[in-house]
């Protein structure tokens, strides 16, 4: 069963496999998740390739960052679009596993976590005779491209303030704020589907991306309506899948955060700048253990917590954007 602790590493108790197509590369792929042993973090093997070569999920491992984030061991040995399958181990709490892999990007599925959830959930989750590691964020670290901000704040947990703004009249401005205590990952951003613009699907393609996309694993907008017949699965589907991004974007870290992150029209590369800036600064974090005390304690919400009046960063950011 789940576990719900945050003292100890865990891996997988099962081996689980899946196929599918690469979003961007349209290349079938077939993925399996292994279990790990104690500190190995997340790694893909290759195994289409000789020798299978191991690519780590890091930050310092990030080459390609076009509409997703693509970790790099070297030329030739790759792996695209990890993020939503880094939120679901992020959102769940495995911190080993081993992703052998058949192809050059994890399959999309149906352009959200909840598949990747559903595996792991199969697999089954189980403690490890090692402590959990976290990140502490100790001071405000902030990164900045025009208009978009990304910044992480101390905090003695995690939480995601996001806010978008598009000119598309079905997606328009949002804003939602995220507190991931156990559980809530699952009910309220694993869902959210990654979404793009039917006019712009030409140009992405000509460049060699979203080859594999399509109404079964993206919403797609037009100018004035949704093309899905299904519609959206949350009224706020899209601000919630780039919060589900940038939870993904920042297990790249090499281990779970304690801290408060805050975007305003973020991405990909962004959320990237915002780690090496993190790492950059050694007076900026620190790599803790949780307290196992604090585990008895209440949680300071349960439920999603939502709301337009995000922190004055963030707020800050996006009224000088008009």
């Amino acid at each position: 069963m789940l576990t719900s602790g945050k003292t100890a590493q865990k891996t997988l108790k099962n081996r689980i496999k899946c196929s599918g197509i690469g979003l961007h590369s349209g290349a079938k792929v077939t993925m399996t998740l292994n279990p790990a042993a104690p500190d190995t973090g997340v790694v893909f093997r290759r195994v289409d390739l000789p020798g299978q070569p191991l690519v780590r999920a890091r930050y310092d491992q990030v080459t390609d960052l076009r509409l997703c984030s693509t970790v790099s061991a070297g030329e030739g040995v790759s792996v695209g679009t990890v993020e939503h399958l880094m939120a679901a181990f992020a959102g769940l709490g495995v911190d080993n596993v081993v992703v052998e892999i058949d192809g050059p990007e994890v399959p999309v599925m149906d352009g959200s976590s909840a598949p990747f959830v559903f595996l792991i959930e199969c697999a089954d989750l189980i403690d490890q005779v090692a402590p959990r590691r976290y990140l502490k964020v100790l001071k405000p670290v902030e990164v900045r491209d025009g208009q978009a901000t990304a910044a992480l704040l101390p905090d003695d947990d995690f939480s995601i303030a996001f806010e978008i703004d598009f000119p598309n009249p079905m997606i328009g401005r949002q804003a939602a704020e995220f507190y991931l205590a156990p559980g809530r990952f699952k009910a309220d951003l694993a869902r959210a589907r990654t979404f793009g613009f039917v006019q712009e699907v030409e140009q992405l393609r000509a460049m060699g991306l979203a080859r594999g996309g399509s109404l079964e694993n993206a919403v797609v907008l037009g100018a004035d309506r949704i093309l899905n017949d299904d519609g959206l699965r949350y009224d706020d589907e899209f601000v919630r899948h780039k919060a589900l991004d940038a939870l993904g974007d920042l297990y790249l870290a090499g281990g779970p955060i304690l801290g408060r992150y805050e975007g305003c029209r973020s991405g990909h590369a962004l959320n990237n700048r915002l780690l090496h800036a993190l790492f950059a600064d050694k007076s900026a974090f620190a790599w803790t253990t949780y307290p196992k005390s604090r585990e008895t304690l209440p949680s300071r919400t349960a439920e999603l917590v939502r709301s337009a009046e995000l922190g004055s960063r963030i707020r800050a950011a996006a009224e000088a954007s008009f």
